[in-house]
């Protein structure tokens, strides 16, 4: 990390139960817990907006956005962190595998490579969408409702990308030793993993 946070043990008031709060949800505190040490409310709002947006729509389409989004932003924390989660919370060892095999996306079907090119297209670029864009989701089976929640999860991505990679956070070694090597080998697509 390249700002010195608070430690856990030294933490009060806000930023004491924003630790515990990603203690208790990871079983460890995440590396990335951090880099909000001096400002905890915007990790409380941060985590306002991504529970609005996960909640609100297909948890295992918000997944598959938000790893395309992440991969497009080359967040490996991201990447590996929301493929553990379509992986263990979604059940999708499938999808993780043929992303892993096929970064971009093709080998997986037809709805979800149109999702997955779509959220890694609004997270690049999103002055670039076009009607054409929307109107692939259309017939891939999307309602409207359901590609603006694509355009939010990616979106939403790119803030908590650009957090962790701008000062440094790196995946922790807990997430990474849950992925065989060949997988994980395919989500190192900026920092490496924590030492």
């Amino acid at each position: 990390m390249f700002i010195d946070p608070v430690a856990e043990e030294q933490a009060e008031g806000a930023l004491a139960d924003y630790y515990r709060s990603q203690r208790a949800a990871w079983g460890f505190l995440p590396n990335y817990a951090g880099a909000f040490a001096t400002r905890p409310e915007v990790a409380e709002a941060w985590q306002r907006l991504n529970l609005a947006v996960r909640d609100g729509m297909d948890r295992r389409r918000f997944e598959l956005a938000t790893i395309a989004a992440a991969r497009a932003l080359r967040s490996t924390y991201c990447t590996a962190a929301h493929s553990k989660f379509l992986r263990d919370v979604c059940g999708d060892e499938q999808a993780v595998a043929a992303i892993a095999e096929r970064p971009d996306g093709s080998g997986l079907e037809a709805q979800d490579r149109a999702v997955y090119a779509f959220a890694a297209k609004v997270a690049t670029d999103a002055s670039s969408v076009e009607q054409e864009d929307v109107d692939v989701l259309r017939a891939a089976g999307l309602s409207d409702a359901d590609v603006a929640d694509v355009v939010f999860a990616a979106s939403a991505r790119a803030f908590f990308t650009k957090v962790l990679d701008g000062l440094g956070a790196r995946l922790d070694v807990e997430t990474a030793g849950t992925f065989p090597p060949e997988q994980l080998a395919s989500m190192l697509v900026g920092r490496p993993v924590a030492e």
